[in-house]
């Protein structure tokens, strides 16, 4: 008999991408942001482009370790990664390299429709039964939650705010593909521009 296959996180998903991350940027204007490659970029873009955004383009797998990155070097700053659930999954190992550093001001938000939307769609694990919020807890993470609906982003701004420890953010979105944002893609003009932002070189 086959195993019954459980659509978890398409039945959750509810949520305006664009509208969430506007919102919670929107209460952190100072914070360092790290996207993901793909539609949290376009996100990310939408809700406002600014020098203290790192655009990753092509580094799937990575935002995670590039916001720990930042984290441990700037401990003042609030440092937020805003990524999908195909780009997290791709990099499971940061989360656990990440809670064994657990810096207090690292954020890591994870927009999950269940789908790897840069390549057509496909069911991700999160639509098959991984949970992203629970594999963090399981490697340390202090604080985790999972967001169904726009009303509980006060929670996480909340949460972040404390600096209780690292936080990890599972936000389960409608799988619907706003029209692109797309930010600037000159990765040299990206790097220059975050590191003239933090007090490093001209711009």
């Amino acid at each position: 008999m086959d195993a019954l296959i459980v659509n978890t996180s398409t039945s959750k998903s509810r949520i305006d991408r664009r509208k969430f991350v506007a919102e919670l940027l929107k209460q952190f204007p100072d914070a360092l942001v790290v996207t993901g490659l793909g539609s949290p970029s376009y996100d990310v873009f939408a809700a406002g482009d600014r020098p203290s955004n790192f655009y990753l383009w092509g580094a799937m797998g990575a935002s995670t370790s590039v916001a720990l990155g930042l984290a441990l070097a700037q401990p003042e700053k609030t440092v937020i990664a805003i990524t999908g659930d195909g780009e997290q999954l791709m990099g499971m190992g940061s989360l656990a390299s990440a809670a064994v550093q657990r810096p207090k001001n690292l954020n890591v938000v994870i927009l999950d429709n269940g789908h790897f939307g840069e390549t057509g769609m496909q069911q991700s694990h999160t639509s098959l039964g991984t949970n992203l919020a629970e594999v963090a807890k399981a490697v340390g993470v202090p604080a985790t939650q999972e967001i169904t609906e726009i009303d509980e982003l006060e929670s996480l701004v909340a949460a972040i705010r404390k600096r209780e420890g690292m936080t990890v953010a599972q936000v389960y979105i409608a799988t619907d593909e706003p029209q692109r944002a797309l930010p600037p893609r000159d990765g040299t003009y990206v790097k220059n521009r975050f590191r003239w932002h933090l007090g490093f070189g001209t711009f």
